[in-house]
């Protein structure tokens, strides 16, 4: 049915539930082929879209290059909104061989070597966090001291951007991310990504060994990418190596607040369960929950609708990650589970290429954090700790006593 004949429309996104947990409605949905709703499009502004909710359809969805991603195509879905010209965002928002070009450039920068390199770095700067949160009055907000800081100084480290300069880009990400107030936004990414050029063109004359350093280097001097193509490349690896990362962390660290049984288990010979528990974690909390839009570039079918070329898409890692029929019981944290087919790293082409960065915080923090803190108990209720409204899932804070 074309998606103007749609008599019956949802309006997306969803609201999570109470407890933070991928919207309830989700689960009817999934009984159903890919449904249409009404999603925001700029100012007092909406159009319609397929929803894609079941697991084998999710990760088709992901996969198929006759979705498209990219952001400059007439009429392309767009979920954060930004200044009029600033499209695309950043190469996740472009097609091969554009998509491919960019990404190969960072390609080595998150190799499984490069990154088991860094097991040092990050455990000495994760240790130093914990050693202020041991000196803090209790209770302490462990999001503001630990889990926002750590992916946040590891990421400018990386990049090459000052440490005193971190606090800027979390405010800065946070209120583009947030699209409660469009202006807000639009000028929380010009000031971000203002900044970032001017870091790009100070490392071509003074450059180190960080990552927009090698990008200036490599291929700004030589022009084989432009300044605004090394921007968006640089704003990309920070948002996605502090935001995601940021909010995922907090979260396994909340799981295991709620549920002693669940504690018990992850710390238990010395903490071999952990590496598993945070891929189970990603699955159930599935955080990147309103981000993924795509557009049809031809007619095709997708799990069982006809969807015209022109016809948005919007494809719900949320919905697939609890699908019944792929995880038995997915309402709950189970760390014996195979969660091998779990999409929070994304699928295919656009596969996540700080997955192993990601994993290696997230392991080392969780590690470290309850090492240093056995009596760890979360001091005040947890549903009033979740954000809303946001593209990402996360906490605003995670008040706790030790």
């Amino acid at each position: 049915m074309p998606l103007e004949m749609t008599t019956e429309v949802l309006d997306w996104p969803f609201p999570r539930t109470e407890d933070g947990a991928p919207p309830q409605i989700l689960e009817t949905l999934r009984r159903q082929p890919p449904c249409v709703v009404r999603i925001p499009e700029g100012a007092a502004q909406s159009r319609l879209a397929w929803l894609v909710t079941r697991h084998p359809d999710v990760k088709q969805a992901l996969s198929d290059p006759r979705l498209s991603a990219d952001e400059r195509r007439p009429g392309a879905p767009v979920r954060i909104q930004l200044p009029p010209g600033s499209n695309p965002s950043s190469f996740l928002r472009l097609d091969d061989p554009e998509h491919a070009r960019l990404r190969g450039m960072i390609q080595n920068e998150f190799t499984r070597h490069r990154i088991r390199k860094l097991t040092d770095p990050i455990q000495r700067l994760t240790d130093e966090l914990l050693d202020e949160l041991a000196d803090l009055p209790q209770p302490a907000d462990l999001h503001d001291a630990f889990s926002r800081k750590l992916p946040t100084l590891v990421i400018a480290r990386l990049l090459g951007v000052p440490t005193e300069d971190s606090g800027f880009f979390v405010e800065k990400t946070s209120t583009t991310i947030s699209q409660e107030d469009p202006v807000k936004s639009y000028e929380a990414f010009t000031e971000m990504s203002d900044y970032l050029a001017r870091l790009a063109e100070y490392k071509l004359g003074d450059p180190g060994d960080d990552l927009i350093s090698r990008l200036a280097k490599q291929y700004l001097a030589p022009g084989t990418i432009t300044l605004d193509e090394l921007v968006g490349v640089a704003r990309l690896v920070l948002v996605a190596g502090h935001e995601t990362t940021t909010n995922q962390i907090a979260l396994n660290i909340l799981s295991l607040l709620l549920d002693d049984d669940l504690r018990a288990r992850v710390v238990a010979g010395d903490g071999a369960r952990i590496p598993q528990f945070v891929e189970e974690s990603m699955r159930y909390w599935s955080i990147s929950q309103d981000a993924i839009l795509r557009q049809a570039t031809e007619d095709m079918e997708l799990g069982g609708v006809r969807i015209a070329a022109g016809d948005a898409v919007v494809i719900s890692i949320p919905a697939a990650n609890h699908d019944e029929k792929v995880f038995g019981c997915p309402h709950r944290i189970d760390v014996d589970r195979d969660t091998g087919a779990h999409l929070q790293w994304g699928y295919g082409p656009h596969y996540c290429q700080g997955a192993p960065l990601a994993r290696l915080e997230m392991e080392i923090s969780l590690r470290s954090l309850l090492n240093r803190f056995p009596g760890l108990a979360l001091a005040e209720d947890s549903r009033k700790v979740f954000r809303q409204g946001t593209v990402f899932h996360g906490v605003t804070r995670l008040p706790v006593t030790w």
